[in-house]
């Protein structure tokens, strides 16, 4: 009978079940979304009772779709964002979404205390309401009876990974993995645990927090009245992390672009550590085989969102897939740039409360030109977090491994080859995040032979442009980006 490994990807927008064949082959998915609820200016919540609804549907019908067993389970997630439950399993709020920025006052209130470089030291990360400590807090503080529940040990905290794992082992199993714990702004990313100092910090008790588990692992066995025989879940790993061993960077120096819902890119930076001084954060890749390995990361918030607001929010495109055509039949965008900060800016500005931004406009622009301008958005930005990456020149990076569901727009990729004179390799395995934890799983179960294991095609796009017009757009898109930062809401 034919045997088939599982991959649970719950991201921002969608929740995916992938089944991998032994040969690497994706041979289901099924997918269902994941409903956003924006209840005041700059908050994002989820439902995570119907979050978990949604997943175990989705493995359900996947597994219903093909013939055989399945051998193992790997999750997937998006990070950071939070989630507080009982010990029944009942929420006692909404998730809080990686993308929420309700704890800004909060986040500049630590900045203006001192504690950025203590902080940042620990986690490797800078004071911001991307991460969880800050929702965490907001969620103790805000929900009636909340923090003495808390207190008295009633109340569990979890990224999405914990949550979904809890309700897979029937709240048998509350645990995470260094990559997920790496982004809460409470995990020591050198003795890799739950720093006491930073949970004292943001007055959050030690009961809440999940078990650390290898990334690669077993995580406990799925109760049988999901898919009807024992199955293990064995491995677990953020998604940004997952799309690095997606894309095979097990290298030091190795580099990927996921571009999503945001943009997101990593650099494997070996077996130690390293802070930056650039606006960039440290985070922990994998736990492997006793071996844990680190990334240097840079955040964007909108990416594929951006294209999303161009179809839906301003109704100047059918669909997303329709900008590339768009963008090609103008030849520059007619002076027009977006500063897409529909929820502040991340790396390297790390900057909260700016917000979009679209400037240059005349009576000549035309929606084409906007589209264009919102792509060219995405690559400037990408190109911002490299020229960091790089202490200032984004050209010290040869070559970027591209993935995620924006990656497919033509356009984008080729200008972002051009604007930062790399060659990028879109790799033609669009589901690398699914394919990360798939990989992580394979490890720990041996279902895949090294050859499926490091096997990945790629298409190539190469500089086309001439690099001092390039360095005009990027001054251009620069002063564009100033100017938005100084309005302020």
């Amino acid at each position: 009978m034919p045997r088939h490994l599982m991959v649970l990807d719950v991201g921002t927008t969608s929740v995916r079940c992938i089944l991998f064949g032994e040969d690497g082959s994706q041979e289901s998915i099924v997918s269902l979304p994941v409903r956003q609820m924006y209840p005041e200016d700059g908050w994002v919540e989820q439902d995570p009772v119907e979050m978990w609804a949604s997943c175990r549907q989705v493995m359900v019908d996947a597994a219903a779709s093909v013939e055989g067993s399945i051998v193992a389970i790997g999750i997937t997630n998006q990070r950071e964002t939070t989630i507080v439950w009982d010990g029944s399993g009942r929420p006692v709020y909404n998730a809080i979404v990686w993308q929420d920025r309700r704890t800004s006052r909060l986040c500049h209130d630590l900045v203006d205390g001192g504690h950025a470089e203590d902080i940042a030291s620990r986690t490797g990360l800078k004071i911001d309401p991307y991460f969880s400590a800050t929702k965490i807090s907001w969620i103790l503080d805000n929900v009636p009876g909340a923090r003495e529940r808390a207190i008295q040990g009633e109340l569990h905290f979890g990224t999405v990974d914990s949550w979904i794992l809890w309700n897979l082992t029937g709240g048998r199993i509350h645990a995470t993995d260094p990559s997920n714990a790496s982004r809460t702004m409470l995990f020591d990313i050198r003795s890799l645990s739950w720093d006491p100092h930073l949970l004292e910090m943001f007055s959050i008790p030690s009961s809440m927090m999940p078990e650390i588990r290898p990334s690669s692992s077993d995580f406990g066995e799925v109760d049988e009245s999901i898919l009807g025989y024992p199955i293990h879940v064995m491995s677990v790993i953020g998604d940004q992390q997952a799309a690095l061993a997606g894309q095979c960077c097990f290298r030091k120096g190795d580099l990927k672009v996921t571009l999503g819902t945001g943009g997101f890119m990593l650099m494997n930076i070996g077996s130690s550590p390293k802070l930056s001084s650039e606006g960039l954060l440290t985070t922990v890749a994998w736990t492997i085989d006793g071996r844990t390995e680190y990334a240097m990361e840079g955040s964007v918030y909108m990416a594929g969102a951006a294209v999303q607001w161009l179809a839906e929010g301003l109704n100047i495109i059918a669909d997303p897939g329709e900008s590339s055509d768009l963008a090609r039949s103008v030849d520059d965008t007619c002076g027009c740039y977006v500063v897409p900060a529909f929820t502040g800016l991340g790396a390297p500005y790390w900057d909260p409360d700016v917000r979009g931004t679209i400037l240059g406009l005349t009576r000549a622009t035309r929606r084409e030109h906007i589209v264009r301008a919102t792509l060219e958005s995405i690559a400037f930005q990408v190109h911002d977090v490299m020229a960091a990456m790089s202490n200032g020149s984004a050209g010290g990076v040869d070559r970027i491994k591209l993935d995620g569901g924006a990656g497919a727009n033509d356009f984008l990729c080729q200008f972002l080859s051009d604007v930062t004179g790399s060659e990028v390799l879109r790799s033609d395995y669009r589901e690398s995040t699914a394919r990360g934890a798939a990989v992580l799983a394979s490890i720990s179960t041996g279902f895949w032979s090294q050859e499926v294991l490091m096997g990945v095609d790629y298409d190539s796009f190469v500089p086309a442009r001439a690099a001092d017009a390039v360095s005009g757009d990027i001054d251009r898109w620069h002063h564009a980006v100033d100017c938005a930062r100084r309005w302020r809401v």
